[in-house]
Parts: C-alpha cells; structure tokens; sequence
C-alpha cells in the first residue's frame, strides 16, 4: 500500500493518479467517528493508494470535540505509515518519501 499525506491542496490526488488501482482519499475524515483504530487502518491497507490530509498543523481548535478528531486523524495516520510499504509526504507538489521506494508507475 502506498500511504500519500501532506497539507491541502499540496497535489496529493494528482501526484496518486499515475499509480491507479484502489484508491482511497481523505481518510483522516473516517478517523473521528471510527471506534477502533487499529480496525479501520487494516480496512484501509487493503487499498493500492491511501490519502490523508495532514490537519494537525496549525492553531488548536478550542472545541474539545474537534481536537479530538485531529487526534484521532494523527493516530490513524501513524497507523497506516506504519502498514504501508511506501510512505510519502507532497509538499508543495513535491513527494519526498518517508519510508520505501515508490511503486512504477
């Protein structure tokens, strides 16, 4: 599985789409609402590709319900990078990978 995170609008789709197979976008909105973490990353490791949005970055929200979904998106994250075979962070159009070696295209 090829795990693809970083900010919005950082070209994570269009960077994904030159992989095709089963893919699977902005997991971290699954990750509030889900009552077993570790339950919901092995559904989603059964995908090709898996995207996240990174949210954890900036001002903390002053709803205890909010930051708790941030929460939840971070651990999920940490969850998948750690099932996935190749981890990638796109910045700016950029991929850098974080772990492994991207799949050919």
């Amino acid at each position: 599985m090829l795990f693809v995170t970083g900010p919005l609008y950082s070209g994570k789709r269009t960077f994904a789409a030159r992989f095709g197979g089963r893919q699977i976008f902005d997991v971290q909105t699954l990750a509030a609402a889900a009552p077993d973490l570790e339950k919901l990353a092995d559904e989603l490791a059964a995908y090709d590709v898996v995207i996240a949005t990174e949210i954890g970055g900036g001002i903390v929200p002053m709803d205890a319900g909010e930051r708790a979904a941030r929460e939840a998106a971070g651990r999920l994250a940490c969850l998948l990078a750690a099932r996935a075979d190749c981890v990638v962070e796109l910045f700016c159009g950029l991929p850098t990978v974080l772990k492994g070696e991207l799949p050919e295209c």
